[in-house]
């Protein structure tokens, strides 16, 4: 099939990662023991929404599922405060803007597909004046369950009206290459964000690419060949 969409990460993808996620990681587990987490159960090498998994389980198994939402809410506060930190700092990796006006003018759509919040990620978008070339954005608030979860990826492909087979992810973390692999979509990993090649092409990567600005052939090299 003909790819006809390119659905992109955020952070390490079409922006500088800059996150301070370990402080963040920190921060938010100090938080999850306060409130009656063991600490056995968390691990700074572990992500946020991992975390927020392993407390959902602990608290309702201790019959304190109620709490959860309240619990939820001051760890997504933490993240947020983070993120609007980021996003005030980081800068289009480069060539990325001409690479968007590259990939519109060969009449591909393209998406925004992060786990990032809609403050950060609109702050973002909008500051670089890029928000323009993407049909849609999906942030976390948008589905029940983020990367490398297939909801989240699935709503992405739905809001495009495109199949699986028709589009391509690109992203700098696992969870991207392993979120397109359970659904059968073209992953590629590219090499300026967090995950190592190694790590990419173990999660599910199908190319990979030195940086965003790489796309524009490939989806022409792809398209070809079909």
């Amino acid at each position: 099939m003909t790819i006809k969409a390119v659905i992109f990460d955020l952070d390490g993808t079409l922006a500088y990662f800059n996150i301070d996620y370990m402080a963040a990681r920190n921060e938010i587990i100090s938080l999850l023991i306060k409130q009656g987490l063991p600490s056995s159960l968390l691990s700074i090498k572990e992500g946020v929404f991992d975390m927020l998994k392993k407390a959902k389980k602990h608290m309702k198994n201790s019959g304190k599922e109620e709490e959860f939402v309240e619990l939820k809410n001051k760890v997504i506060s933490i993240v947020e405060r983070y993120e609007s930190e980021a996003a005030r700092k980081t800068s289009l990796l480069p060539h990325i803007l001409k690479t968007l006006k590259i990939l519109r003018e060969m009449e591909l759509k393209m998406a925004v597909c992060t786990t990032n919040g809609e403050k950060s990620t609109k702050h973002i978008l909008e500051r670089f004046h890029i928000m323009h070339f993407f049909e849609v954005v999906i942030t976390r608030e948008a589905v029940s369950a983020v990367k490398p979860d297939p909801a989240h990826l699935e709503a992405a492909l739905k809001a495009l009206n495109i199949g699986p087979e028709e589009a391509i992810v690109v992203g700098d973390n696992t969870r991207d290459m392993e979120c397109a692999r359970k659904l059968n979509v073209l992953a590629v990993g590219v090499t300026t964000g967090i995950s190592s090649p190694e790590a990419l092409t173990s999660a599910g990567a199908d190319y990979l690419a030195s940086s965003s600005a790489d796309i524009p052939t490939l989806v022409q090299q792809l398209n070809r060949q079909s």
